[in-house]
């Protein structure tokens, strides 16, 4: 068997010197917070993660483990019951400011029906009152990154599933982001359409160098897309084990095809299904 990964302490930012910035500081600390729901049910238990500066870092585990809640503490849309979270080393007060600013992209491309393609990704410029010149040229520069330029005067009933979701891509970098979150944005597609943006979501990281969190359930896009895997496991939601994807960047369809990609798969799947046995062990 081919050693290719090695279970680590979770907030071990030591990566490979091309993907991380070590002269900056962490994108995002989560520092003992948990989530205990009005109902009483506990959603995670403690977690201590750190995201360094420039990684993709994957989050996978069974139903229910708490990785959708873990995204939505780090995108301050909900606030831990206890414990804490720092953005750049300060709280979210400074997120916004020049090089603190992140996007979300949700697992439905939620857009307006009734807008163009363009006006769809110049949404979120308009409400921070960006002046026209600045958001035509963002949002053109957009759009052209997801390969959409022929379709942006088309309408959301236009475009097939792949397409819809990379107008939603296209609305969260016309903000410029540096940190991606990103909540199973390809779930409901087909493999072939959700392989194809696989390739094109890691070539655009690479070349943005955007610090990346991602939600999946998917092994096989999990190893193909990270630089980091973090496996949970629930009841409560907990970190289970971390794993590191350290081979060369961008990836194509050559590292789909190879034997260390099956082997980082198969090593996963087994965490994986001892992560969904009850009690698990962290």
């Amino acid at each position: 068997m081919i050693a290719l990964s090695r279970s680590e302490p979770v907030d071990d930012s030591d990566k490979h010197p091309t993907l991380v910035a070590q002269d900056r500081p962490p994108a995002v600390e989560v520092l003992s917070a948990d989530k205990v729901f009005a109902n009483g049910a506990r959603g995670l238990s403690p977690i201590d993660l750190t995201i360094a500066d420039g990684e993709f870092l994957t989050l996978i585990g069974p139903s229910g483990c708490g990785k959708s809640t873990l995204l939505k503490l780090i995108a301050n849309l909900i606030e831990p019951s206890d414990g804490r979270l720092l953005w750049w080393r300060g709280d979210f007060s400074r997120v916004g400011q020049a090089g603190r600013r992140f996007a979300f992209v949700f697992q439905e491309p939620t857009l307006m029906p009734w807008a163009r393609v363009d006006a769809n990704v110049r949404l979120p410029l308009e409400l921070a009152n960006t002046t026209k010149a600045k958001a035509a040229e963002a949002v053109t520069e957009a759009i052209d990154r997801v390969g959409l330029s022929a379709f942006a005067s088309h309408y959301p009933r236009q475009l097939s599933g792949g397409m819809k979701m990379r107008v939603s891509i296209a609305r969260a970098l016309a903000t410029h982001p540096n940190l991606l979150l990103m909540d199973e944005p390809f779930g409901a597609l087909d493999e072939f359409t959700r392989n194809r943006l696989d390739s094109d979501l890691v070539r655009l990281w690479w070349e943005r160098k955007l610090t990346t969190v991602f939600v999946t359930h998917s092994i096989y896009e999990a190893v193909f897309l990270s630089t980091r895997i973090v496996v949970m496991a629930s009841n409560p939601g907990r970190i289970f084990r971390a794993m590191t994807i350290d081979e060369p960047q961008p990836r194509d369809e050559s590292f789909r095809d190879s034997p260390r990609f099956a082997a980082y798969c198969r090593e996963l799947s087994s965490w994986l299904a001892e992560a969904s046995l009850p009690g698990a062990v962290t």
